[in-house]
């Protein structure tokens, strides 16, 4: 990490030649000098208005200008950003802007719109609002339009690594959101240790359909703009042909998503007709992408690196990588530590496993997150001395290769036996005809639990499917471990990440 810079928007952004290319939007090109100053007037604007260090600021919007702009401005106003899906309910939204105490909200127009009431006295900046800030201070109290008044250049405030960044929300075990909070420290180390071995330049182009808010997609921001790559944003991955059209006309040499993504591209778009030539790497993670679906990508794309990897919010982002040379050899398994990241598998008592024994994955490191904000015992749980407990359970092979058996919560007991429903889901996804596969457990009054499996099929025509699963589960799998149930859906729920939502298939 370059000692001298102390913060996440000049680490990222410091040096860049002002003509090259940062964003590529479907109708617009923003280059670096362009976004350089779009940063400075947030920045600027939010001390003016009377902005103090550490407080918080609401984000909502899709990738955009304004979403960058709006989340480097108030970083290096030393602000702390909380970004959000655009698709947030007014349920979770209320409940974070009470306990983050949110002083300004920047939301995308159409959210503004239907979203207003929600945000009581908080001052809303919209994308409509970037590039003529001043023009805001008219809907704000009269006591800030005085403080913006009295300062024509206001100075920016010294932020330091150990500064709060961004509170990045996820799922919390009682149901509501947890903030994660992120340091300036946390993101920096972790975008230079995934840097290492990904060895990205300033040519790279990723096509980045993964949400801002999220800590995936927020890595690849952080990542392209600190070599001064470019980002090509702006697709909406449920039109996948569009999305490889695009690669091709912009000629992207990179290629990231979860594992929704990959299954929808392999088995239901022409990715495997097409040729991407300058196609250097994809970039696997969000969840686990089954050993079948893998082999398939290698089939499709046999000229491209890639990189699966496993992490967490609380890690900032990236714990685990894979690399491409080991994909066949090490096949389902996340790898190791990255560099910079200690990985360890550890056992109940405290002690690291032995090969083939299950334990809890934990990792310690500088990008490891400074807890939930303002939810102690949750914390307490997941950090402890410096460590992060992620709730993932995993074995070590012999060569000390991680291979996640599955989380937590994520088991049906059957017969007092506990199983992952990941690996069943594994099993399930062997089956060519099926794009997606979740599995939960049914209560049961022998076993304790049954298997319930919900699949979505690769083509429209269903008919006779779940009988031919049935048969196909049969002969693979133990006769407790056999569906109990086979529900067939036109798509799994899941969230704007494309995460599958086992709440929902649960409730079903």
């Amino acid at each position: 990490m370059t000692s001298y810079i102390l913060n996440v928007t000049d680490f990222l952004l410091a040096g860049k030649r002002p003509d090259r290319l940062a964003l590529r939007l479907v109708h617009q090109e923003h280059s670096y000098g362009e976004l350089q100053r779009v940063v400075e007037a947030v920045a600027r604007y939010l001390v003016g208005i009377g902005g103090q260090k550490g407080e918080r600021v609401i984000l909502v919007s899709d990738n955009s200008l304004f979403w960058v702009a709006s989340y480097l401005g108030v970083l290096r106003a030393g602000l702390v950003c909380v970004p959000l899906p655009t698709g947030i309910s007014p349920e979770d939204l209320d409940y974070i802007l009470e306990i983050t105490e949110a002083r300004f909200a920047f939301l995308q127009a159409s959210v503004a719109a239907k979203s207003r009431d929600l945000f009581r006295q908080i001052p809303i900046i919209t994308d409509t609002d970037l590039l003529r800030l001043p023009s805001v201070v008219p809907t704000l109290a009269s006591a800030e339009r005085l403080r913006y008044a009295s300062r024509s250049d206001p100075p920016l405030p010294l932020v330091g690594p150990s500064d709060l960044a961004a509170l990045m929300f996820t799922s919390g075990s009682t149901g509501r959101p947890r903030g994660v909070m992120v340091s300036h420290a946390n993101i920096m180390a972790n975008t230079e240790s995934i840097l290492q071995y990904l060895d990205l330049t300033e040519n790279d182009r990723i096509m980045a359909v993964l949400p801002f808010h999220y800590c995936f997609g927020t890595s690849l921001l952080h990542t392209h703009l600190r070599v001064g790559a470019s980002l090509v944003i702006g697709s909406n991955f449920v039109y996948p042909e569009v999305v490889l059209q695009r690669m091709l006309d912009a000629e992207c040499t990179g290629f990231a998503g979860v594992p929704s993504h990959f299954q929808l591209l392999l088995r239901n778009s022409s990715l495997r007709k097409k040729r991407f030539p300058h196609l250097r790497y994809v970039q696997q993670a969000g969840g686990h992408l089954a050993p079948a679906y893998l082999r398939e990508l290698q089939e499709a794309l046999p000229h491209t690196r890639i990189f699966v990897m496993y992490g967490q919010t609380e890690g900032t982002s990236r714990l685990s990588y894979l690399p491409p040379d080991l994909l066949e050899k090490k096949l389902g398994s996340i790898g190791k530590g990255i560099p910079g990241v200690r990985l360890r598998v550890l056992n109940e008592s405290g002690g690291e496993v032995s090969q083939g024994e299950v334990g809890e994955i934990v990792a310690e490191g500088e990008n490891v997150a400074q807890g939930y904000w303002r939810v102690p015992a949750e914390s307490a749980v997941s950090f402890r001395n410096g460590m992060l407990y992620t709730g993932d359970h995993a074995t070590v092979d012999h060569e000390g290769f991680i291979y996640i058996v599955g989380r937590a919560k994520d088991f049906v007991k059957c017969g007092g036996k506990r199983v992952s429903c990941r690996q069943l889901e594994e099993q399930l996804l062997e089956f060519e005809g099926l794009l997606e596969a979740a599995v939960v457990g049914m209560p049961d009054d022998i076993l304790g639990e049954a298997v319930k499996a919900f699949i979505v099929p690769r083509t429209s025509d269903s008919k006779g499917l779940a009988a031919r699963i049935l048969r196909f589960c049969k002969e693979r799998l133990p006769p407790q471990l056999v569906p109990r149930e086979i529900v067939v859906l036109d798509a799994l729920p899941k969230n704007t990440a494309g995460k599958v939502l086992k709440q929902d298939l649960r409730s079903l």
